[in-house]
């Protein structure tokens, strides 16, 4: 399982400043969802995150851009996404959303053990230099995944993932996010030109 939490193993991979403009803003991007639609918007207008998450987001995350492939038919999209949307908004950070469908390039370089699994969260520099990326779902959940889930029925497996992620809160995606956020600032600082 490849994780961003990492920003020594983001891919080396940047995105043109068009592309990111063109993408649009997660609030605009759920209100054309169609799988999901009430389920999206009710997360995303519920999600909260604590202040001390925003105030981190907020220190680590300055001069970064978010940018996130999807797609709305997604169930881990729509458990986290929401919360990470509200931690970006709350810390002044622009996060933007693609299609995963729409984007393969993008995808293919962001793949978890050879699939094109979604969410992908990418932090990218001001430049538009990838950073690091986080996805498709938090950590304990994806082992759970990859070692137990696959061994279930297909219902008994969804009605699991939805009850962790209904436990969770976003907790974990947040704090995931953020320690993403904190190693990309510590890569900053090392690749910055000394005085």
């Amino acid at each position: 399982m490849r994780r961003s939490t990492d920003p020594e193993d983001a891919v080396t991979f940047a995105i043109d400043r068009a592309r990111f403009d063109d993408a649009p803003r997660f609030a605009a991007w759920i209100a054309t969802a169609v799988k999901h639609a009430d389920l999206w918007s009710g997360l995303y207008r519920t999600a909260s995150v604590p202040a001390e998450a925003i105030e981190a987001a907020r220190q680590d995350g300055a001069g970064f851009r978010l940018l996130a492939l999807s797609e709305d038919w997604c169930g881990d999209a729509v458990s986290t996404l929401p919360v990470v949307a509200r931690l970006a908004e709350g810390a002044g950070l622009d996060l933007r959303v693609l299609n995963r469908d729409a984007n393969p390039d993008i995808m293919d370089a962001h793949l978890t053990s050879g699939t094109r699994s979604i969410p992908v969260v990418m932090i990218l520099d001001a430049g538009g230099r990838e950073r690091g990326w986080w996805g498709p779902r938090p950590a304990p959940l994806q082992r759970w995944m990859r070692d137990e889930a696959l061994l279930l029925p297909k219902e008994e497996r969804t009605r699991r993932k939805r009850a962790w992620y209904a436990r969770d809160r976003g907790r974990t995606t947040v704090a995931e996010i953020l320690d993403a956020l904190r190693r990309a600032r510590r890569r900053e600082r090392r690749l910055a030109p000394s005085g």
